[in-house]
């Protein structure tokens, strides 16, 4: 099993999370690429102690980056999740 921090890597706060969060209850996370839903799950319940009620993933390609030359780079792709908590569950935003 891997290790809850090597599987959310970050929170992320934006305005349509903090949006999300207060109408829906879901919080987003920005997590490793090779974690699936039952990965997340099980280590958001267990790094902020709430109940899980639903996982959503998206998978995002990395931006194109223009270099110091004429050339141009990468960004590296990530994956964001939604995570749907149990009504009355919480996760302090700040």
């Amino acid at each position: 099993m891997k290790e809850p921090s090597s599987v959310v890597l970050e929170m992320q706060v934006t305005e349509k999370g903090t949006a999300m969060n207060e109408a829906q209850n879901k919080v987003l996370f920005r997590v490793a690429r090779s974690a699936n839903k039952i990965e997340i799950k099980r280590a958001v319940e267990k790094l902020f102690n709430v109940t899980v009620t639903g996982v959503n993933t998206m998978n995002y390609l990395g931006k194109r980056r223009r270099e110091r030359t004429v050339r141009y780079g990468r960004r590296p792709d990530w994956k964001r999740a939604v995570v749907t908590l149990k009504p009355g569950d919480t996760i302090d935003v700040t």
